[in-house]
């Protein structure tokens, strides 16, 4: 497992995100109320890109595309793609999925994610 820097800690305000990619990897890191938390970028339904998605209720990401919802903190499934209408006939080949989560420390005022 490595350790990758990702930007200052005052560079990331509370409610917002930040896209980076770290070996390879898309990820996510999110500054919320109660920390710091990265997850993978994109959604687990059809890999819409979540960084152009909504922070929701403090601790939730939703995708611009079928708005399926996560815990930011988790990565757990909140709610499945369900727009727009007809969209459930894709969830029956495209099962729940929760997001991919990676560890995050700061260290002297930095932001570390762990891969």
């Amino acid at each position: 497992m490595t350790m990758h820097t990702v930007c200052d800690e005052d560079d990331l305000p509370v409610g917002r995100m930040k896209a980076v990619r770290l070996d390879g990897t898309g990820v996510l890191v999110f500054h919320l109320e109660d920390g710091y938390y990265a997850t993978q970028s994109s959604c687990t339904h059809m890999f819409a890109p979540l960084a152009r998605g909504k922070i929701l209720d403090g601790c939730k990401i939703q995708c611009p595309f079928h708005r399926a919802r996560f815990d930011i903190r988790t990565g757990e499934v909140i709610d499945w793609a369900n727009f727009p209408p007809g969209v459930q006939l894709l969830n029956a080949v495209r099962a729940e999925k929760a997001l991919k989560t990676f560890p995050v420390t700061i260290v002297k005022g930095k932001v570390r994610v762990r891969l």
